[in-house]
């Protein structure tokens, strides 16, 4: 099967320095692909590229087969491809409401107003509080409306970044069981996690980013046993 999303010897620079070099991977379609590594490893960079927002110096990031090369970023959520990001990047004066009709804003208002409902059946938590300003949620609430918002686009492909940052272990227990029921209805996910064991646990695949550089890489399963990671970055 072709791979939905795949990077061809990407490579991307802050000025003068090069943080990612030469990136190959690829996520198929209907697979929860998990990018693991230390801070300053790459991993945000590399999803910034994907999404258009951070320029990229070489290689190429090919989806459903067409480059990206000349596609600009407010693109590419038209196209299937819609990015989560980290820090969540939420409106906080807005409301919840308006805060997932901006992520609508490449289709109609029939669609809107489904995936809105969709959003809803996902996080129930968001139809209680749709009218209250998005920065009174509580830190996890927030990221369920980012997560939300990323949705209403109606992505092909899921980009989520550090979806389970600073946040409860039971609420990090949700939000993986989402992402695993959003894969079981046909969703494609890409998903960077400084939580490695939990991403590992939830992926059908993995790899591992070392300071711009993919140094492991294969079935979740088969990397959670692998005694490089497991020292590294599973503490056992």
């Amino acid at each position: 099967m072709a791979p939905l999303l795949e990077t061809r010897a990407l490579r991307s620079a802050y000025g003068r320095i090069e943080v990612l070099h030469g990136i190959d991977l690829h996520v198929t379609e209907g697979e929860i692909v998990a990018l693991v590594g230390a801070n300053g490893a790459g991993k945000t960079t590399l999803m910034r590229c994907l999404s258009g927002v951070q320029p990229v110096t070489g290689g190429e990031v090919v989806f459903r087969g067409q480059s990206l090369s000349r596609v600009p970023g407010h693109r590419r959520a038209g196209l299937g491809l819609s990015q989560s990001p980290e820090g969540r990047q939420i409106f906080g004066e807005l409301s919840v409401d308006d805060n997932l009709r901006l992520g609508a804003w490449s289709t109609d208002r029939r669609r809107m107003s489904q995936g809105m409902e969709e959003a809803f059946a996902l996080f129930p938590m968001l139809r209680e509080k749709r009218a209250l300003p998005a920065g009174s949620l509580s830190g996890g609430q927030q990221q369920m409306l980012a997560i939300a918002r990323a949705l209403m686009a109606e992505p092909v492909c899921l980009l989520l970044d550090e979806p389970t940052m600073g946040l409860a272990p039971a609420l990090i227990d949700e939000i993986f069981d989402v992402i695993t029921r959003l894969r079981d209805r046909g969703m494609t996910v890409l998903l960077v996690e400084q939580n490695a064991f939990g991403a590992l646990s939830i992926a059908d695949r993995a790899y591992v980013l070392e300071s711009g550089h993919v140094t492991l890489a294969g079935p979740a399963a088969d990397l959670i046993q692998d005694d490089r990671m497991r020292a590294a970055y599973l503490g056992l």
